[in-house]
């Protein structure tokens, strides 16, 4: 057969080959399933003399869309475009779900943390205040002081932890430490303050409460958090970098000092102030070992000190007259611990875009 034969015979239509939706159509589809939908719900309501349920209506219109853009998809694109916009949109639907909690209590704790964020929630205690006024100055405080103790504990801990593990662990010993990091890594809280309220009972006695024994708490729950993060980056450094610090002669433990360190700095900063952010907020351990207390206290090692995670508990489970005033004070705090964490986290960023080794182009 010619090629001008083969030319002039119709080509075949396959998968690849089908017509293709516009670049709007799926909004177009998006946009009139959920007015059909809206309308529906709405002659339903209308009939029945109730309110619409909008968290219905979005579960129908995003199922009846996914069934609509898959069926118009397979008419004109074909059976795997089809099925690959039907994926995009569960994925899609599915990260909507995860963002809607979130989005919910951010917008929930600015509104009400609002209205009591003002300069005399920072500038001052709860000492001698039994109704409206005071502020979470003491707690600020006893959050800052018992968490930078809990860093400077468990950092050189962690750090050092790791870097035995990449770069000297071998055999049994090592299985064993990183077993006992796994099982540290899930174990809850309220075990931890209960380990350091318990250590601290044997010198001092029952019923001690001091900073201190919470730093040691929040300790016990960031050492297995940096030592992973750590050892993950220490992991990433080339060997190229350590076998060119062997050849010139360099001992090991300098080659880790000057070589190793310097490259995974970022990611090991990264990982200590993450651990710092996911142990800010808990409450349980400090509960138990650090008390709650309305006034100022800077000393770690004597009496009880208050942290804003404890101070929200307080205000709630001890509520006064007026209860609004309490109930003000606890979504403030709530307020400041989230920024707090999310200054920590932007911190991190940071930390980890300035001391990232910059590569050659």
């Amino acid at each position: 057969m010619t090629a001008q034969a083969l030319a002039a015979q119709p080509q075949a239509h396959g998968s690849f080959t089908t017509g293709q939706l516009q670049k709007r159509t799926p909004y177009l589809v998006l946009g009139l399933t959920i007015a059909a939908v809206t309308a529906i719900a709405g002659l339903l309501s209308s009939a029945s003399g109730t309110a619409i349920n909008f968290a219905a209506v979005a579960v129908l219109a995003a199922v009846t869309y996914l069934a609509a853009i898959t069926t118009l998809s397979a008419a004109v694109e074909g059976r795997r475009r089809a099925l690959d916009r039907l994926v995009t949109g569960i994925v899609t639907l599915a990260f909507l779900v995860a963002i809607v909690p979130l989005v919910s209590v951010t917008v929930e704790v600015i509104t009400l943390g609002s209205n009591r964020f003002d300069a005399e929630f920072f500038n001052s205690s709860m000492r001698n205040i039994s109704g409206a006024g005071g502020g979470a100055l003491h707690a600020m405080v006893g959050t800052l002081l018992i968490t930078l103790a809990a860093t400077v504990i468990s950092v050189p801990f962690g750090l050092l932890t790791a870097i035995y593990l990449v770069e000297y662990g071998r055999g049994k010993v090592a299985k064993i430490i990183t077993f006992l990091v796994d099982v540290m890594t899930g174990i809850p809280s309220i075990v931890a303050g209960l380990f350091a309220y318990a250590l601290f009972a044997i010198f001092f006695g029952p019923g001690v409460r001091m900073g201190i024994v919470g730093a040691v708490a929040l300790t016990v729950l960031m050492v297995p958090v940096v030592v992973r993060s750590s050892e993950e980056m220490l992991r990433l450094v080339p060997n190229e970098l350590r076998e060119a610090s062997y050849a010139l002669g360099v001992p090991k433990w300098l080659t880790i000092l000057k070589v190793v360190l310097p490259t995974a700095i970022a990611g090991i900063t990264t990982g200590i102030v993450l651990a710092i952010a996911r142990v800010i907020g808990e409450t349980a351990p400090l509960l138990l070992t650090a008390g709650f207390t309305t006034s100022m206290n800077y000393n770690l090692f004597e009496g009880r000190m208050q942290s804003l995670p404890v101070f929200v508990y307080t205000q709630y489970a001890n509520q006064g007259n007026p209860a609004s005033a309490f109930i003000d004070r606890a979504w403030a705090a709530a307020l400041a611990l989230i920024l707090i964490v999310m200054a920590l986290n932007l911190i991190a960023r940071l930390v980890a875009k300035y001391f990232a080794p910059q590569q050659s182009r």
